[in-house]
């Protein structure tokens, strides 16, 4: 399953990891989750997990810019954790797309992405 969706801190803390490549209908899981936590706790918290990560189809990244745009104001902290490059040239393109402060982790380096999501 490239999606997997882990809650954690009362739902205040979402938690996906992405692994292969991402299609479209990968989305009918997301945004759903996603939108279900905003209205239960307000503003996210965004843990973006890439281990072993590819990318995404073309119809997945139009989903994925969808998602930016229409949960522009949703999300309050994204750390992206990744292994490559380009999983950390993704954190300075995705600045534009929300409000929310974002980070980039390496991979070794997980536990830090935690502690500075759960930070006041």
């Amino acid at each position: 399953m490239p999606i997997q969706l882990n809650e954690e801190n009362s739902g205040k803390l979402l938690v996906v990891h992405v692994s292969g490549k991402l299609v479209k209908d990968d989305y009918t899981e997301l945004v759903p989750a996603f939108e279900r936590l905003v209205k239960q706790h307000g503003k996210m918290r965004l843990l973006f997990d890439m281990s072993d990560f590819h990318g995404w189809e073309a119809s997945a990244a139009w989903e994925d810019f969808k998602f930016g745009i229409e949960h522009y104001a949703d999300i309050e902290r994204m750390a992206m954790v990744g292994e490559n490059k380009w999983q950390e040239a993704m954190t300075v393109f995705a600045k534009p797309f929300t409000k929310a402060e974002v980070r980039y982790f390496d991979h070794g380096d997980a536990a830090a992405a935690r502690k500075w999501l759960n930070e006041a």
